[in-house]
């Protein structure tokens, strides 16, 4: 056996310990008469033309495509493994004996574990679906909003810093008038960065910064970090699709951006992470407080992104989130020289819109999700 399979294999049963984290961590949304009842099956990974997963009554097993695995993110994994349990569910709990597949204890199960009834057979992995609009109307605003980031690329920083607040004011006018009709509307949910075992400031405050003016809400919630063998904690962001899409590039492109602009400051000072720690917390105060200029949106004009109340939206989180529990932070001490470095050079940061397309839906729990990616971001799936 190469060394190349026996790191597949490794891989692999890394992968199988994960779905079964993954497993027990969605038992727990059920109620505790359902909760009781599920025990845990068996897990494999195979190889599968026609489907991503399957559930085996028989065998007592949930089987995941070796394509899905290593072509598509955890996300899009996590998916498919929730339909599959809905299955299980469905069969030894809610006893749908003789019912369709899909018939409807599957999708009472489906409700139960906030499972998307549609991941199964050959439709599109969730990071594929969240690569592209959807058809619907708010894609024209959508599309407006790109142009104008595009527009922000400009060499000459007034006219960029104009571009990038269009922008953000056409958002905030958009999303205002979408939150005042009564129409429904259908909602996504995204990871941003990576699963970890620890997150640090730069991470709670960029959640804050994105919940704050980018009109989605999040939470931080379990998932497997596949490097580590163990389960951590992913933020996870829940909005109208362009709005989850807009927001996982913001937050990408201001992750590389700290990054970038601390090497730079760094290269002859020797300092440690703690003051990486303060300059990139600067550099998230000083962007925000761009996000409160005013800007001029045709015959509007807009007090910059300001938070937006959205019902359905909130109902929607409180749905997928039923047991959700709020916890704060708290401070550490900072230099005041570094923050207020970092602060300067905030302000004068401009989101632009990225000129490369994505390289196709790599593996990315396998592969470093971090890395620079095309407009627009990828994300996890919808209800």
């Amino acid at each position: 056996m190469t060394q190349s399979e026996d790191s597949q294999i490794a891989l692999e049963r890394r992968l199988l310990y994960g779905l079964s984290f993954e497993w027990e961590t969605a038992r727990w949304m059920l109620p505790p008469q359902l909760r009781q009842k599920m025990r845990p099956p068996l897990f494999s990974i195979r190889a599968m033309e026609d489907r991503w997963g399957s559930w085996s009554r028989e065998k007592r097993e949930i089987s995941v495509s070796r394509n899905l695995i290593h072509h598509h993110s955890w996300d899009a994994l996590r998916e498919v493994l929730l339909h599959e349990m809905a299955h299980q569910l469905a069969d030894e709990v809610l006893l749908a004996f003789g019912e369709v597949p899909h018939g409807a204890k599957f999708l009472e199960a489906c409700t139960l574990l906030r499972a998307n009834p549609r991941a199964s057979g050959k439709f599109p992995p969730l990071d594929e679906r969240l690569s592209k609009p959807d058809g619907q109307p708010s894609d024209r605003i959508f599309r407006k909003v790109q142009k104008l980031l595009a527009l922000a690329q400009s060499p000459n920083p007034h006219e960029a810093q104009t571009a990038m607040l269009r922008a953000h004011g056409l958002m905030a006018q958009y999303n205002g008038d979408l939150a005042a009709r009564e129409e429904r509307r259908s909602f996504v949910t995204a990871f941003l960065g990576k699963p970890a075992l620890r997150h640090g400031p730069k991470e709670y405050a960029l959640a804050h910064l994105l919940q704050d003016h980018y009109f989605v809400q999040g939470i931080w919630v379990p998932a497997y970090v596949v490097e580590k063998g163990k389960m951590g904690r992913v933020f996870e962001i829940s909005g109208t699709l362009a709005n989850v899409q807009i927001a996982t590039y913001v937050y990408d492109f201001i992750i590389r951006f700290i990054d970038r602009q601390w090497r730079e400051y760094n290269r002859d000072k020797g300092l440690n992470h703690f003051r990486e720690r303060d300059f990139a917390l600067g550099i998230i105060e000083g962007f925000r407080s761009k996000l409160r200029q005013p800007s001029s949106v045709g015959s509007r004009s807009t007090p910059g992104l300001l938070k937006i109340d959205d019902p359905q939206l909130s109902a929607y989180m409180a749905y997928r989130y039923p047991h959700a529990r709020r916890f704060s932070r708290r401070g550490t001490r900072r230099d005041p020289q570094v923050v207020s470095d970092g602060r300067r050079i905030g302000s004068r940061l401009v989101i632009a819109k990225g000129i490369s397309s994505p390289a196709g839906n790599r593996g990315l729990m396998i592969q470093d999700r971090s890395g620079d990616r095309g407009w627009p971001g990828k994300g996890q799936g919808d209800e």
